[in-house]
């Protein structure tokens, strides 16, 4: 699987499946200072999703995601996948596109649910607990 930058709306089209914030807007996860990557097989079908928004600092909660002036931070805030493992791939193949190509990005963080799952998904993959707010986590990736 290759990651691919999501920019056409048949891509586009699988944010509807989004488990974490189906309430967000597909024109605000594209804005400026936003991605959507996804992994893509040699047949076209999509295997995972990652939404990033790029924030000067770590996001504690969903409107912090617009502090998008100076970035400094890649806030993965919503990732499913479709394919085993495929979860666990879309973060590391991104975030190592994100250091290659955006120099200024220098941490790697989640704006996750409260639930267990999220928790041990991003625990058993690596990743640092930062915060815990009243609606959402934070975990944060060392990318090398």
């Amino acid at each position: 699987m290759q990651l691919v930058l999501m920019n056409d709306d048949w891509k586009l089209g699988h944010v509807k499946d989004d488990p974490v914030r189906p309430h967000i807007p597909i024109a605000w996860r594209v804005a400026k200072g936003r991605e959507v990557y996804g992994l893509e097989d040699d047949d076209g079908m999509i295997g995972a999703i990652l939404c990033v928004a790029y924030t000067n600092g770590v996001a504690i909660t969903e409107d912090d995601l617009d502090r998008t002036e100076n970035a400094n931070t890649a806030m993965f805030y919503t990732v499913w996948s479709y394919t085993k493992g495929a979860g666990r791939k879309i973060i590391f193949d991104t975030a190592k596109v994100i250091k290659r190509d955006k120099p200024n990005i220098k941490r790697f963080c989640t704006l996750s649910p409260l639930t267990e799952m999220a928790e041990r998904f991003h625990l058993r993959n690596g990743a640092s607990f930062l915060h815990r707010g009243e609606t959402c986590q934070n975990f944060e990736y060392e990318v090398v």
